[in-house]
């Protein structure tokens, strides 16, 4: 048998970094505490605060709030000020932790790990028989907090950067088409959509009975509920309508059959119609995806993606990293002539397809 040689500072090396990926997860509770709490918020505006102050204002218990903020102090969250022994929120921390309209608020995206951890032994299972975990069979806090965190980033780049990126389809949306938006969540993307081009008609489509509920809900509180309707259905047998322009936000990953998904999208689109495909951004082979944001997209597509993927049959289980090869080819299969990269962040593929 062959004893391997440890190099003591690779070891040592790779240690500290498990230790600050340990670190990462402790710091998330912090910042869910600081959400719940009002504490971020608090800060935002109100500069060097001490510990009274801030647990005063926030009717906390100062010696939590105080050993919160060491913990903020020493994760480089929030700034410390040892001759006043006071804290301070920077103005870039604060469009990360206390702005709830900033496209990189990130708060509720602590919900997903919660989730994560809640729902270990259906993964465990899953694992080790190979059946599927339903979207639906995961704690509420994976829903919450995926539409949370996805809602500002829609709100900043979807109107006034994707949809314009699409060939023709802006025009399209003031004169007036229907749009289908599927897997539609809690309806954030279908909601912008229709407050944005009152002209034409919105249709939002998913699975999952509690999500469209919430969605019809938010379409009220924004006032467009006459604009944008919401149903419960599949991927492949939502009603008919001719669509103008038919949406997959960061759904498709998720889909046991995502070439029936495109399949029906074909059946359904109005002529001269455009999809719209939107995926967490990866390039198309794993040697090239070996990052921070990568390493975050495989664990949820572990989890929570190929899970929901496999328990509805699992007939090409995609994963949250496909990439736009296997994207594509997915259409193709469908019969789309045309399918390009319409734009990109460091986060999302924005893609469309088009017969």
């Amino acid at each position: 048998m062959c004893v391997a040689t440890i190099d003591q500072n690779k070891l040592e090396t790779f240690v500290m970094q498990a230790v600050g990926d340990l670190s990462s997860a402790y710091g998330g509770v912090m910042v869910s505490l600081g959400n719940k709490l009002g504490l971020y918020k608090a800060m935002e505006s109100a500069g060097p605060i001490s510990a009274i102050e801030l647990a005063q204002r926030t009717h906390c218990a100062e010696r939590y709030v105080r050993e919160w903020l060491n913990s903020q102090a020493a994760g480089g969250y929030v700034a410390y000020h040892a001759i006043s022994d006071t804290y301070e929120l920077p103005p870039e921390q604060a469009m990360v932790l206390a702005n709830e309209e900033s496209p990189v608020f990130i708060p509720p995206a602590w919900q997903v790990p919660a989730s994560m951890w809640f729902d270990e032994e259906k993964t465990l299972e899953a694992f080790r028989t190979g059946t599927g975990v339903a979207w639906g069979d995961h704690d509420s806090r994976l829903q919450c907090g995926v539409a949370a965190f996805y809602r500002n980033g829609y709100r900043s780049s979807l109107v006034p950067e994707w949809l314009p990126a699409l060939e023709g389809v802006i025009d399209k949306l003031e004169a007036g088409i229907t749009v289908a938006d599927v897997g539609c969540g809690f309806g954030h993307s279908t909601v912008l959509m229709a407050k944005a081009f009152p002209k034409s008609r919105f249709y939002g489509f998913d699975a999952h009975e509690p999500s469209v509920g919430e969605a019809s809900r938010n379409a009220t509180h924004a006032g467009i509920a006459e604009r944008a309707h919401f149903e419960v259905a599949r991927a492949d047998d939502y009603p008919n309508r001719q669509y103008g322009l038919i949406c997959f936000f960061d759904c498709l990953h998720d889909m046991g059959d995502p070439v029936a998904a495109a399949n029906y999208a074909a059946k359904v689109l109005a002529p001269g119609g455009t999809v719209l495909l939107v995926e967490p951004y990866a390039q198309d082979h794993l040697e090239h995806n070996l990052s921070l944001v990568a390493r975050m997209y495989y664990a949820a597509s572990t989890t929570i993606c190929c899970a929901h993927a496999i328990s509805e049959g699992g007939k090409q289980v995609l994963g949250a990293q496909a990439g736009e090869a296997r994207l594509a080819a997915v259409f193709r299969k469908a019969g789309f002539s045309h399918f390009r990269r319409a734009a990109e962040t460091p986060f999302n593929l924005i893609l469309e397809a088009r017969l």
